[in-house]
């Protein structure tokens, strides 16, 4: 699947001097990349029931509503809190120099819903372990996790240890 990589932009130095940006953004201006990503996170999951389909704040809100179309499923936006209108449900996680906080609607998944978590990028994988947590709290199945662009030398798959794990293309 390296084809796609042709597709992402790197950027040197970006947010701050050292990092190296992996930017999607020219993969979602390219018609047919943007068709072969959604077209390929749908074949890696068209074999298992997937209920509802989350995106995680922000880029995952480009394919997953995408991919949940394609299967048939619903769209939950996972958010940064205060950024949804009613009673949500809230999950922190660690970063490199403090914590964090994803929330979602706390009625978005119902006992028995089997999720798929969609998101652009996994690096040190908290906030998808994150995500997860949310959905099993509120007694639903995770059945995977979709990633445009996995990094692998930040190990982010060890916090989603018993989870399906597909990404699309590594570094």
């Amino acid at each position: 699947m390296d084809d796609l990589k042709q597709y992402i932009r790197e950027v040197p130095d970006y947010p701050k001097p050292g990092i190296l940006f992996y930017d999607i953004t020219t993969l979602l201006n390219h018609p047919e990349a943007l068709r072969m990503t959604v077209d390929r996170f749908v074949e890696l999951f068209e074999d298992r029931p997937v209920d509802q389909v989350i995106g995680i704040e922000s880029r995952g809100f480009m394919f997953g509503p995408l991919v949940a179309y394609r299967l048939n499923a619903g769209f939950i936006p996972v958010r940064k809190p205060g950024k949804l209108p009613a009673e949500t449900v809230q999950e922190d996680y660690e970063l490199e120099y403090g914590t964090d906080t994803v929330e979602m609607h706390a009625d978005a998944v119902g006992p028995g819903d089997r999720v798929l978590i969609v998101d652009d990028l996994i690096a040190t994988g908290g906030t998808a372990a994150a995500t997860a947590r949310l959905v099993e709290r509120q007694k639903g199945e995770v059945v995977g996790f979709g990633f445009v662009v996995e990094l692998l030398f930040l190990d982010g798959r060890e916090q989603l240890q018993n989870h399906r794990i597909d990404s699309l293309i590594t570094y």
